[in-house]
């Protein structure tokens, strides 16, 4: 066995491209070496700035053996007399078989093949070419006058199993041994004292253009094999284990951090980042002036890690030092120029905030609200003062809807100047301090806290995992605000297609729906829904289009993340079956419930059961009153009496939204339903009596399908 290495060497790639890209490389790379057979052990992936590698370890020499079957004609067909006809003879011929090789299974005659494997080494040129041309990137970029894409002009490419190279070109780039150590700290083959001595070794051993392109390049270095990469690249001040690189990252920041007497605020976002900017971290300390110190501390901060990647640094009370963290791409040499360099991009940095944060100052919230009326909303749809004054009805609407007990004028106080930040110089320079800069510019104007906390919270949450509004207030601003973007982006026919969703709106019906459920909000969606598109003007026939649009929209996403939350999706789709319900926090109870429910040992027979009642109750023509008269065997009355006895616990379980209750209530109707139709034929030809126990059937179904449809579940 050995260890199959391949290195894409490019131009820097975007840091934030870097994790999906390694993703990806291992999910091929496991791929395709299945698809053609190749035994390997595990995939490892590698990524710097400069290079996207894999490095399978564990690989056979020789592809598996393969048994390839052909179904061939009929043996009435194939032999007469137990003698092979022409047809068999030419289907024989055809798969490249003695016809004496032919089997018969059944009434057909088959040809199998043992195929021994091929050579690994023979399959590599195109496996490592398919995995290098199907790779997919946010952007892509061409270079020269080649017509290939890649996220960054490719400039080396290392192939190697085990020690042999395994030749791949493309965009006039061939495949070698030689890598390429630190930008800065290996130093250029040109510097090598003995030269000549390295020419030489380079044109006897590289038959390639790689000869002549290492020849002068800064920081090429020789693979000898796969099983050196690590180590030799290492050695040239390059780490190519992310993993390992990202730890020691974070633990040279907070070391640091010690050393200067506080604590470093790592965000794991922007360790993830900086880890792809780098191959050789070194942390360094900076210090800017104490006078920004007076600044909120989220204006420091924003430009801090936003804009410069840095780390701050916290006393243990939590407040902010004047002091800040970044890490180098290289050696610990100079590092006093460094920061000094990196002080002097802070300082302009904050000297900025400073100016906007006093300029700011010179007006309240509530006296920027005429200049909202020059930011437009969507075209035909007003500008942000509209928008405002919308939100301020949409809000208590939805807190009448919720039935939340708030206080109205803060409510409205809150909704009303949630958008102001949005004209301050701080918000335009700065866009990531929306909402922020809202909240510290409320308390400094004497606004209430509740209404300060929720023109920050209404933006909750920004992205995937962020945190979510704790207060009614926040959250109330925040689903109206949201939905008021769903609903006016969905009147002008802007509605998200395929992977186009230009004005996030799954990302905010996401939000809706996290916030409804984080809350145990319970309201009617489409009644919700239509009251949007009235605040938007939008006519009532097209309203009446819109709103099925939007709420089997806002479904979707609902059942995508209960999905990616691991409830089973035959789960959702029993619970999503009941297009009337469109309370989003009762959907999501009844899921979970259901979800845990179907592991139960008693699952089973409650789903059987209710799915033969389901089936039955499709036959039902017209609704009728369950005539207990007509009654013709015990196992009727003993049904009958069991449905009665469970409806008064039905509906108490049902009213406190306790589905684990509903269900166990459920199964006590396994019993008599499976009496019921061992005892009953239900299709009688009296129109009365199959009528009656079908309405029966109804009933019981009522019961045994409350939390969902269990004819969706699988078992």
């Amino acid at each position: 066995m050995e260890k199959l290495l391949f290195e894409i060497g490019t131009e820097e790639i975007p840091a934030k491209f870097m994790p999906g890209i390694l993703k990806q490389l291992q999910e091929l790379a496991e791929k395709k070496m299945n698809e053609l057979r190749i035994p390997f052990e595990a995939v490892k992936v590698y990524g710097t700035p400069r290079r996207m590698t894999f490095i399978a370890s564990g690989v056979e020499e020789a592809q598996a053996d393969s048994v390839v079957e052909a179904k061939g004609p009929s043996v009435k067909i194939a032999f007469v007399n137990n003698e092979p006809t022409k047809a068999a003879m030419g289907f024989a011929r055809g798969q490249g078989v003695d016809v004496s090789a032919l089997e018969v299974r059944g009434e057909y005659v088959y040809a199998v093949k043992h195929l021994a494997g091929k050579p690994v080494m023979e399959l590599l040129p195109g496996l490592l070419m398919d995995i290098l041309t199907s790779l997919n990137f946010p952007k892509n970029m061409r270079w020269a006058d080649h017509d290939f894409r890649f996220v960054r002009p490719i400039r080396w490419l290392v192939a190697l199993f085990g020690d042999k190279i395994v030749p791949v070109e493309i965009t006039g780039v061939k495949s070698g041994k030689y890598s390429r150590g630190h930008r800065f700290l290996t130093p250029s083959i040109t510097d090598a004292k003995d030269a000549q001595g390295f020419f030489e070794k380079v044109a006897s051993k590289v038959t390639n253009t790689v000869a002549s392109a290492v020849i002068g390049t800064h920081g090429a270095v020789e693979i000898a094999s796969a099983d050196v990469y690590e180590q030799v690249l290492y050695d040239h001040f390059v780490m190519v284990d992310q993993d390992a690189r990202r730890e020691l990252i974070r633990q040279q920041v907070a070391d640091l951090a010690v050393a200067e007497g506080g604590r470093a605020e790592i965000d794991e976002d922007l360790l993830e980042e900086v880890n792809y900017l780098v191959e050789w971290p070194t942390a360094l300390c900076g210090k800017f002036e104490e006078k920004f110190l007076s600044l909120p501390k989220e204006c420091i901060i924003t430009p801090m890690r936003e804009h410069q990647r840095y780390f701050p640094v916290l006393n243990e009370d939590g407040s902010l030092m004047n002091k800040f963290i970044t890490v180098r791409n290289g050696g610990k040499k100079y590092l006093d120029v460094v920061a000094h360099g990196n002080e002097r991009v802070l300082r302009a940095r904050l000297s900025d905030a400073e100016f906007f944060f006093n300029e700011d100052r010179k007006q309240k919230l509530e006296d920027r609200l005429e200049k909202l009326k020059t930011v437009s909303f969507q075209e035909g749809l007003g500008n942000m003062y509209d928008k405002s004054n919308r939100l301020v009805k949409a809000a208590d609407m939805i807190a009448f809807g919720m039935n939340i007990k708030v206080d109205k004028d803060l409510l409205d106080r809150t909704a009303l100047l949630c958008k102001t930040d949005l004209v301050t110089g701080m918000v335009i320079e700065f866009t990531e301090l929306q909402g922020v800069m809202g909240r510290e510019y409320a308390k400094l104007d004497g606004e209430a806290p509740a209404v300060a906390q929720g023109i920050f919270e209404h933006y909750l949450p920004r992205f995937a995992g962020d945190e979510l509004p704790a207060s009614h207030i926040g959250r109330i601003v925040g689903i109206a605000d949201k939905l008021d973007n769903i609903a006016a982006t969905f009147s002008r026919g802007l509605a998200p297609t395929g992977s186009q969703d230009p004005y996030a709106l799954r990302r905010q019906a996401l939000g809706v729906i996290n916030i409804i459920i984080e809350g145990n909000y319970h309201l009617s969606m489409v009644k919700l829904l239509g009251g949007m598109l009235y605040l938007l003007n939008i006519p009532s026939e097209q309203a009446g289009q819109l709103v099925p649009q939007i709420m089997e929209f806002i479904r979707q996403r609902l059942k995508n993340m209960m999905i990616e939350q691991g409830i089973r999706y035959d789960v959702v789709d029993a619970v999503l079956a009941e297009k009337r319900n469109d309370d989003i926090a009762d959907l999501y109870m009844r899921a979970r419930a259901l979800n845990a429910f179907v592991a139960e040992p008693e699952a089973e027979a409650l789903i059987q059961a209710a799915t033969r009642v389901a089936n039955l109750c499709k036959k039902i023509e017209e609704e009728t009153a369950i005539n207990t008269g007509l009654f013709q065997h015990e196992a009727e009355k003993a049904l009958h009496d069991a449905v009665v006895a469970l409806n008064s616990e039905m509906l108490t379980a049902t009213v406190k939204f306790d589905y684990a209750a509903v269900l166990k209530l459920a199964c006590r109707l396994i019993a008599p339903v499976n009496q019921f139709f061992e005892d009953v034929m239900v299709m009688d030809n009296d129109e009365k009596i199959k009528n009656n126990r079908l309405a029966l059937l109804s009933a019981v179904k009522d019961i045994t399908h409350a939390v969902g449809d269990l004819s969706y579940i699988v078992q």
